[in-house]
Formats: C-alpha cells, structure tokens, sequence
C-alpha cells in the first residue's frame, strides 16, 4: 500500500492538484482535496482524477489560473488545466445545495463558508473527506485527513454510508442508489444497514434517471472486477428488477441438470459474471450478462409424453439476440456497440458444433469481429456449466494456428469475374461466389484458373 500511495504521489496528477492547492492557498483561500481521490489515496490505490474544494469563488478562480474551464461556473466548478503537463484539475467551491428537482442537479446554491458545510451536501462517508495535499507523504497521510462525516472509520470497516438521511441523499440524486452499489462491489464494502432500507425502499425512482447515466453506472459494474457481487446487490435492493426487468426474469428458471448442474439460469448468468477480468471490453461485459437473457420466454419444461424429454430453450440464441438489441438501444448504446454485443449473444451457441464444422465454414466463423472475445465469453460459459472445455481448446487451437491469410484470404474469383463471364448480380450470383470461396477456403482450388474453372462447371450444370 505505501509502495502504491507514494507512486501516486508521484504523479502528474497529484503535482497539478497540488499545484493548485498551493496557489489558491497562496491568495488567502482555503483548499484541499476532496472526494474519491482522498478515499483512493486511503486505500493506497492510484486515483484516476483529483477534485480541489475550496471557498474561492468560480470568477476568482478563473483569474488566478491562466488555463480554466468553466463546466459548471453556475455550480460553482471550474476546471484548471496544468499549463506544465495538461493534466486537469475539478475545483469546485464551497456550497450548499438548494433543492433537487431534476433527481440529479440542484435546483440552485449557495457558497458555504467551511469545508464541514461542503462536505454535508456530499453522497457518502467514503467519498465526505478532505485531504491536505501539503508536504503529504504515505507516512503522514492519517494526520493529513479532514473528516466531519467518519468517513475514515466507514473506509476501515468496509461500510458504504449515506451522509445524513439516507432517503434525503438519494431523493437528490437517484442515480447514486446504483452507485453505492458500484462502491460496495468494487471495494469489496457492505451496505450500511439505512442506507441499504433507504435504496430497496426508493428502487422504483431509479427509473426517473435518464437512461444513459443508468447505463454508464451498469457498464461500471461489468468492466471493473467485480460483476457478481454488483449484480446480486442490485437483487437484492430491487434496482435489478427496475432497470433491467429481462435480467431479473432469469431468477428461477430450471435449466437441465446434465448441462447445468450449477443451477438455474440466473445462478449460471452470476457464475459467468464472476468471470469476467478487470478492464474487459464494454460489449464482452454486457454480452455475458445478456447472453442467455432469451431463455425465460423460449423455457420448455420436459414432456411428460416423451421419456428421457429435458427441459429445453429452442432458439434462444436468436430471441436473446433479439432482445439483447432492444436492451441496447433503451440504453442509448452506439449502433457500433449493440451490434458487436448483439453478435457475441447470437453466436455463443455455435461453439456447440465446432468440431463439425467444414473448413470454410469454420473460417468464417473466425471472421466474426473480435472473434477473441467470442472464445473468451464461450470459456467463461462452459466453466460456469459443465465445465467440458474441449470445445474451446478446439476452437482456440485453431484460430490461433490458422494464419490471417488463410481466415480471410485474397479471393481467386471475384464478382467482376463472374459479371465478365456474362452473370447478372443476384442471388444465384451470390451463391456461386459463396461456392467458389468455400472451394478455396477448404483448398479444393489453389489458383484463380481453378476458380474460374470451377465456375464453369457451376454454371455449366445450370444450363445443362
């Protein structure tokens, strides 16, 4: 921990919120850190960012700094960019909040006058805490803290805490129902008993959030490490059922035993989760997640007509794929985005018949974009099952061993040659280019006067 706390304060980062601090301190004002830098610090992490309080007035500000950026002079915050490395710098003044009426910005402020007045306004204990960056060193650093909220004894104890009543701090803000939760997964925290009430008793109003803030907090919870513990908190308050109802609707649904002996589709869904590495990409996270969202409406239980039926999910592949694109675009996602989780969802069952598969169709099934992250979601859903991981040694040994060239080669025959030998673009026009590729995907033809051969064969057969 002190190797990591003195790394970041080693940083780029740190030297300009210092800086910044020493110059508004040099002109009289008050200023500290404040917020998820001082908490990171704490935990001796590396903070992406730091934020300065301070009672300094945005104009003021903006005067002392040659390089500022006024995003929210209205609420009191300007951005200071480092005129030696560009690193930038949230300032942001002394406040009290006057009224929410959007859930999310105050209605108004006004300046407060203390640092402890600032911090009342804030979301948790954790995040309540200033910090003097001043001669700070991992030593020093406890003796350094201004905490009015007990936000060091939360951070000590794992607690994520409200500051002050719970439901008033999440009436201001809804959104930060989900990130508590986010907080509580990625530091490993529990929930502190009232604000655990105060979350499952206003779950509904997280809908009053606009959809792509819910989307941001969500995609968090996927790509930092922590997917299960997020997910089953989001359960357990009841945000699940309101933000993504399909999810919630995998809870109970039996799954045959002989393929899913770990339990039912929502245990199997965390089981994937748990799998999912810090950093992932955005669309491999959402793609585990929703993979098998299409199995509650294509559920079949077992006929009992039938001896030896099983519960079955007849396409649900195409139905999660499907609803995968509606979930996609309720949540704002890009076009870009839905398509690549769209694909990884429709194609996670096809690792079934890899090992039938001809050649060429073997190499168009590479193809697919990202086709890594294809095999890494089918090893995370085969170890969350079964646990057969023969399929995929298969597949990963033959993409890894086939060369670019031969995945996607430099075609012998063309649509120009088809169109010079006197076809018409159309669906038997296309078929027969499809032929020839698979021809030389499988190396029956290995030049383009054996493709071309070959379509004189294709196209003499048509008029024969």
């Amino acid at each position: 921990m002190v190797e990591n706390l003195q790394s970041a304060l080693s940083s780029d980062g740190f030297a300009a919120a210092l800086r910044v601090v020493q110059t508004l301190r040099a002109n009289d004002y008050a200023a500290y850190l404040v917020g998820g830098c001082v908490r990171d610090l704490l935990l001796g992490h590396a903070p992406k960012d730091y934020d300065v309080a301070t009672d300094a007035h945005p104009e003021k500000v903006q005067q002392l700094f040659t390089k500022t950026h006024a995003v929210g002079a209205h609420f009191g915050v300007v951005i200071v960019c480092d005129e030696t490395t560009d690193a930038q710098t949230e300032v942001a003044t002394f406040r009290n909040d006057m009224g929410y009426e959007d859930g999310r910005r105050p209605t108004a402020v006004s300046y407060a006058d203390t640092p402890e007045d600032d911090v009342a306004r804030r979301d948790f204990t954790i995040n309540g805490m200033m910090l003097d960056p001043v001669g700070l060193t991992a030593q020093n650093i406890d003796a350094k803290v201004l905490d009015f909220v007990n936000g060091r004894e939360d951070l000590r104890d794992g607690i994520v805490r409200a500051i002050g009543d719970p439901a008033v701090r999440f009436e201001e803000d809804k959104l930060r129902m989900l990130r508590a939760v986010r907080f509580a997964a990625r530091f490993g925290f529990a929930l502190e008993e009232d604000t655990y009430s105060a979350i499952h008793d206003n779950a509904a109003k997280i809908i009053q959030v606009s959809r792509e803030r819910v989307r941001d907090e969500l995609t968090r919870m996927l790509i930092e490490g922590h997917a299960r513990k997020a997910f089953e908190m989001l359960d357990a308050t009841g945000l699940l059922k309101e933000v993504l109802p399909e999810v919630a609707k995998m809870k109970g649904v039996e799954q045959p035993p002989q393929f899913h002996p770990e339990g039912d589709v929502w245990v199997h869904t965390l089981l994937v989760l748990e799998k999912l590495p810090a950093g992932c990409s955005m669309e491999l996270g959402w793609a585990a997640l929703l993979h098998d969202v299409g199995k509650p409406p294509t559920f079949r239980a077992p006929d009992p007509a039938q001896p030896g039926d099983r519960i079955r999910f007849n396409g649900h592949a195409e139905v999660g794929t499907t609803m995968t694109r509606a979930i996609c675009n309720r949540l704002r996602m890009s076009n870009e985005e839905t398509e690549q989780i769209a694909l990884l969802v429709a194609n996670h069952m096809r690792f079934g018949d890899v090992m039938e598969m001809k050649p060429a169709t073997l190499k168009r099934f590479f193809r697919l974009p990202k086709f890594d992250e294809h095999l890494q979601l089918h090893w995370m859903d085969a170890s969350s099952a079964h646990g057969d991981l023969r399929l995929y040694d298969y597949a990963k040994d033959k993409y890894e061993n086939a060369p670019a060239e031969e995945i996607k080669p430099a075609l012998f025959v063309s649509g120009r040659d088809l169109i010079d030998a006197g076809l018409k673009p159309g669906p038997r026009f296309k078929e027969l280019l499809h032929t020839i590729e698979d021809a030389q995907l499988e190396g029956r033809i290995t030049s383009k006067e054996e493709g071309l051969a070959l379509l004189r064969q294709l196209t003499a057969s048509d008029t024969a």
